[in-house]
């Protein structure tokens, strides 16, 4: 496989913050080149993310993604400068827009014009990597400015965003340093492509500026299956029950009728009915699930997509840690 292999590791999988180190090492050994790891409501993402570092030698480590509501502009850049330390130069700090629920009943903040205020966090960090200075005046954020006391950084991290949407992946071709959509049919990722093109365009970059690492959730067990009903189940509630935009997305790309069932089974909390309304066309399009040669033949071709630089690999609900390391030595085998 051409394109490079990235874990998605996810925090609430584990008991303590150095588990989610010992994954990181067993990744590594496996031979992925990178962890990404997100951050909504459980842990802060950086004692895990530093012992991840501490504990590996060449293994990349990125975050997918942190909110711009969570944190100001400057504490942001303090947390990805912070850990690019750790990492000594290996780490992707990882932002998106967010959403509604996160924003307004997690951290308490107006879910407000999501697009500019990620643009200008982006301006800021940047200001503050390359001046060693948050001195700002956007429209969201009026910062008078104070010295970082480590000055301008001399390897600051790049910075990837997860979008969905045209008019964001638009902004994360200029703004950004990559890309880390998520739900994409083969035939949706193409299309959207286009959009982070015209975005890296207007920043005099080309795509091949930009690290495109998707992300799939993803199981594979010899019982194909017991496979296909987890990843049905999952992909089903995070097209329903997830917030509108997966949804809204997977619509766009030409399945409105199937989404609109899955709601409507979310409606009265139906999960088992939610599944149901998944079909295998779908569900193939979207999850590689089933026997670990199905998944690497799977992931090997959806690697080969034109812009394609990584692919994320993923779990969906409900494995067992044996579920997860038959996946990812499955998977390993095309590093």
């Amino acid at each position: 496989m051409n394109a490079e292999l990235d874990l998605l590791i996810r925090l609430g999988d584990y008991d303590r913050p150095q588990d989610v180190a010992e994954r990181a090492v067993q990744a590594e050994d496996l031979g992925f080149d990178r962890i990404t790891v997100g951050e909504t409501t459980g842990w802060n993402i950086v004692p895990p993310l530093t012992l991840a570092a501490d504990r590996t030698d060449e293994l990349g480590i990125s975050t997918d993604v942190i909110s711009p509501y969570g944190r100001t502009p400057a504490m942001l850049a303090q947390t990805a400068l912070t850990l690019q330390a750790a990492a000594d130069g290996r780490y992707r700090f990882g932002i998106g827009p967010s959403s509604p629920a996160i924003t307004e009943r997690w951290h308490g903040m107006e879910f407000d014009r999501p697009l500019r205020r990620t643009r200008e966090v982006i301006e800021v960090m940047r200001t503050v990597f390359e001046e060693g200075n948050p001195a700002y005046e956007g429209e969201i954020f009026e910062i008078p400015g104070l010295g970082y006391e480590r000055g301008p950084s001399e390897n600051p991290p790049p910075i990837d965003l997860g979008t969905l949407g045209p008019k964001a992946t638009e902004m994360a071709g200029r703004f950004g340093d990559g890309w880390a959509p998520q739900m994409f049919t083969a035939d949706g990722l193409r299309d959207r492509l286009e959009d982070l093109e015209r975005g890296a365009e207007l920043a005099d970059k080309d795509l091949s500026d930009l690290r495109v690492a998707p992300i799939v959730r993803c199981i594979a067990a010899e019982d194909r299956e017991e496979a296909r009903a987890k990843a049905r189940g999952s992909i089903a509630f995070m097209l329903g029950a997830y917030g509108p935009y997966y949804g809204n997305s997977v619509a766009e790309q030409g399945y409105p009728d199937i989404v609109e069932e899955i709601r409507a089974a979310w409606d009265d909390r139906d999960t088992d009915a939610m599944a149901a309304a998944l079909p295998d066309e779908l569900l193939d399009e979207l999850a590689p699930a089933g026997t670990p040669e199905e998944v690497r033949e799977w992931i090997e071709e959806y690697s080969e997509i034109d812009g394609v630089d990584a692919v994320r690999v993923g779990f969906v609900d409900g494995m067992t840690e044996e579920d997860k390391r038959t996946t990812m030595e499955a998977v390993a085998d095309l590093a």
